[in-house]
């Protein structure tokens, strides 16, 4: 179980913070604050694994805590909980685990609590991120989080859960550059994560693999190659 901080100035947004925390198993102890001084004293007289701060307090602002924190031997995991997403290539610059937007998703939290809890357990180093350009704003996001890429033309669509991203690599080099991160490649047009695999589909003449509801085709080529990858991993084919 992981011991947090939940600091924010507003105290609605500390209570509902508070209480979704609570509703995970994962999570023990829980010290509330409503500033930046708050959160750092409470770094003083309790043990934490993680902070979950807002970015926007006064005096003292999320950004800051995690500047102060970063130089600590062992300094705790920070989620960003906050309604400005601008912040996010600062946040994740200052070796962020996750950025959260408000209004917050239970289930989007429990993703955060579990990014808290692998670093922990592995003792990993700050994910991976991959700058992009969106909507003419440069975001970072993390690795970790795209389940997918597809190749169009030059570029490289990167997907998420919740998006697509645009990026100006070719997907030859991304195979070569995120191999060792678990990425293999399935069809000219298609990177798929090996952990994001749900299921593997072999029809007459035909096979695909399931990533998070989208189907994706695998090229004769490809098979046996994904085959070999996914014996260890026992991904079960329909």
């Amino acid at each position: 179980m992981i011991n947090v901080v939940v600091a924010d100035d507003e105290l609605p947004a500390v209570a509902e913070l508070a209480y979704l925390l609570s509703r995970d198993p994962r999570v023990g102890e829980i010290h509330r604050a409503t500033s930046g001084a708050e959160a750092l004293k409470a770094l003083e007289e309790f043990p934490v694994d993680a902070l979950f701060l807002d970015i926007h307090m006064p005096a003292l602002s999320g950004l800051d805590i995690a500047r102060v924190i970063s130089r600590f031997a062992r300094p705790p995991a920070v989620v960003f909980v906050t309604a400005d997403e601008a912040q996010a290539l600062e946040a994740f610059e200052l070796a962020a685990v996750d950025y959260v937007l408000k209004p917050i998703r239970a289930e989007r939290l429990a993703e955060s609590v579990r990014r808290v809890c692998e670093l922990m357990e592995d003792d990993a180093a700050a994910p991976e991120v991959v700058t992009v350009d969106q909507g003419g704003i440069t975001k970072m996001i993390r690795r970790d989080e795209i389940r997918y890429i597809q190749a169009q033309g030059d570029y490289a669509r990167l997907h998420t859960q919740d998006s697509s991203y645009l990026i100006r690599v070719p997907l030859n080099d991304l195979e070569q550059q995120w191999a060792a991160a678990g990425y293999i490649r399935i069809h000219r047009s298609y990177l798929v994560a090996m952990d994001r695999i749900d299921q593997v589909k072999l029809q007459t003449g035909r096979a695909a693999v399931m990533v998070g509801g989208t189907e994706l085709p695998v090229s004769r080529r490809a098979l046996p190659h994904l085959r070999e990858r996914l014996a260890a991993k026992r991904v079960r084919p329909l």
